[in-house]
């Protein structure tokens, strides 16, 4: 994409045109917020491989619900159907290394969660019911809970797989989760930028 088209691109992200008028839109996601000391261990991780980007420690989260363009009106419904949402806080691990492919190619580097936690599907069903109490579109992808760490773009498998096998089983930390966020996100040249609006705390 040439400079002009991308800030073409980046322009029109930030709102949603119905007629000759824009109005204004935040591309938005659901996700929990990781400790400072586990995302500086997932940071550290990094190898440098020709071909692997790894993401900046500040950039890393779990996503819950990815919602796309969502207007200032919609947003503030939204918050309200967030705030109802109630589960008890839980421990969550960070552990092992895995690859997301994309036409038989690796395209994301993920750090897991174990086989997660209870509560944390059932806050992601809690979440995707105030999506829809909400009057938007629920992520209906199935929900396989996951940090990406990295995005993949000319690197094989075979590159990519000693590094792997090293972290399969390793442990990144244990951290409670006492609250989820409602995130915006900006696509940039570099990739693309997540900014936290809102912070909802779960039942205490």
């Amino acid at each position: 994409m040439d400079a002009p088209s991308f800030r073409y691109f980046t322009k029109m992200a930030k709102g949603i045109r119905f007629g000759t008028a824009v109005i204004e839109a935040k591309r938005l996601f659901i996700g929990l917020e990781l400790p400072e000391a586990c995302r500086k261990t997932l940071a550290d991780l990094d190898p440098e491989l020709p071909g692997l980007r790894w993401l900046p420690s500040s950039q890393l989260h779990l996503t819950m619900s990815f919602l796309g363009q969502v207007n200032t009106a919609g947003e503030s419904v939204l918050c309200g159907a967030l705030s109802a949402v109630k589960v008890p806080p839980f421990l969550l691990p960070l552990c092992g290394l895995g690859v997301f492919n994309a036409r038989g190619r690796p395209s994301v580097v993920w750090a897991g969660v174990g086989k997660g936690h209870p509560h944390l599907f059932a806050l992601h069903h809690h979440i995707q019911d105030a999506v829809l109490h909400a009057g938007l579109e629920a992520d209906l992808k199935p929900f396989h809970p996951h940090v990406t760490v990295a995005r993949v773009r000319n690197l094989s498998s075979q590159a990519l797989k000693p590094f792997l096998r090293r972290h399969a089983e390793a442990e990144f930390g244990l951290f409670q989760v006492t609250s989820f966020t409602l995130f915006s996100s900006d696509l940039l040249p570099e990739g693309a930028k997540h900014h936290a609006e809102s912070s909802f705390p779960l039942a205490s």
